[in-house]
């Protein structure tokens, strides 16, 4: 089983920074890929940041330059560090993990509950 928490989130001045965390506790799984995606009101869910074992870091355009994704292993938590926050970042932050079944090796994706960022302006 694959099972998600995130943390982090609240209301930030413009300007402001905010870090998110996602811990994962794994059984019968490895974790192939961590990342965040967000999604604003009316809008499509997207993928903010992506951190893989095989291809290392990606980043939306939007959020280049200000965000940055981070992990730890050995607890399978990833981070993102949020900085220079605008009103556009607003959104529900989610956490997404892709595992793989030991037993199988079949991979499947994960969702953490969402954490709201509000930016102020």
């Amino acid at each position: 089983q694959v099972q998600l928490v995130e943390s982090g989130g609240g209301l930030v001045q413009a300007g402001g920074s905010l870090r998110l965390s996602c811990s994962a506790s794994v059984n019968g799984f490895s974790i192939s890929a961590m990342g965040w995606y967000r999604q604003a009101p009316g809008k499509k869910r997207e993928l903010v940041a992506v951190f893989t074992e095989r291809g290392g870091a990606d980043y939306a355009d939007s959020v280049l330059g200000r965000f940055t994704i981070s992990r730890d292993n050995a607890n399978n938590t990833v981070y993102l560090e949020m900085n220079s926050l605008k009103p556009e970042d607003t959104a529900v932050y989610y956490c997404n993990v892709e595992a793989s079944s030991r037993a199988t090796q079949r991979s499947y994706n994960y969702w953490g509950q969402g954490t709201q960022v509000t930016v102020s302006s």
